[in-house]
């Protein structure tokens, strides 16, 4: 009786081990190609950085280090940017490899579209990011410190670090409903919950437009607006993915 139980429960939990150890495998590659993109991302790390600075929101940006360690950092930071851009659409492949054989022959076709969708998402998110919102919070603070009679002095850690803490969390956001549609239409996600927790995640996303931009009404309208109409086509694309999905399951 007690071997029984006791190959009753080995059964139980080898398909546990057998995910744990593929979602380990994902994870490594999804490292390796981490480690390429940043060793790539040193090699372009110096024609971006000229083109940042030509664009930059003022004319003959001059830039500063204050440290030894200033370029060298900021190699590190357009190699991590660079290596973000190619591992994410990766990472969604892993991702749906992992899922894979949960799902049907249809459902394999139709979440495969999701993985190109995921790099184009984040450049949009990375164009809107540096076009509208950058300028505006830079221009801002550049206003604040004319008014208090300051000459403005960049450091390139700096001026980089404002940049980047500002193109990566909404480039991310941006990602919300191809995610949100992916976990529906997998069945991991309900239309509901997503429902349910509106409020908050309105407040959540009006507190990060509010961060981000300067603090005058315009300027977070510009980020906020589109951050929450991403929440709601997220909500509408998990209604229209998990009712799909419902409807495939009743006819099965």
């Amino acid at each position: 009786m007690a071997e029984n139980q006791s190959e009753q429960h080995k059964d139980e939990w080898m398909p546990l081990t057998e995910h744990l150890g593929e979602l380990r495998k994902r994870m490594i590659y999804c490292l390796i190609v981490f480690v390429l993109g940043l060793v790539g991302g040193l090699f372009g790390s110096h024609p971006v950085f000229e083109y940042l600075v030509k664009a930059a929101p003022v004319k003959n940006l001059d830039l500063h280090a204050f440290s030894p360690w200033d370029a060298i950092g900021l190699y590190m930071k357009f190699a991590f940017l660079i290596s973000f851009v190619v591992a994410i659409p990766f990472a969604m492949f892993q991702l749906w490899l992992f899922v894979k054989p949960a799902l049907g022959e249809k459902e394999q076709k139709a979440t495969l579209v999701f993985v190109p969708w995921a790099f184009v998402l984040f450049l949009v998110g990375l164009t809107f990011s540096y076009f509208v919102v950058f300028p505006m919070a830079f221009l801002f603070t550049e206003k604040v410190t004319f008014n208090l009679g300051l000459e403005q002095t960049y450091g390139v850690t700096q001026y980089f670090s404002f940049l980047f803490n500002i193109l990566l969390p909404i480039s991310l956001l941006f990602e919300l409903p191809l995610v949100i549609l992916f976990l529906s239409r997998i069945g991991i996600l309900r239309p509901a919950l997503l429902v349910k927790m509106r409020k908050i995640a309105w407040f959540i996303l009006i507190m990060i437009g509010v961060t981000v931009t300067p603090p005058d009404v315009v300027s977070d309208l510009l980020v906020a607006v589109p951050l929450v109409l991403l929440y709601e086509i997220s909500v509408l694309l998990s209604k229209l993915a998990y009712g799909k999905r419902q409807r495939a399951l009743e006819r099965e």
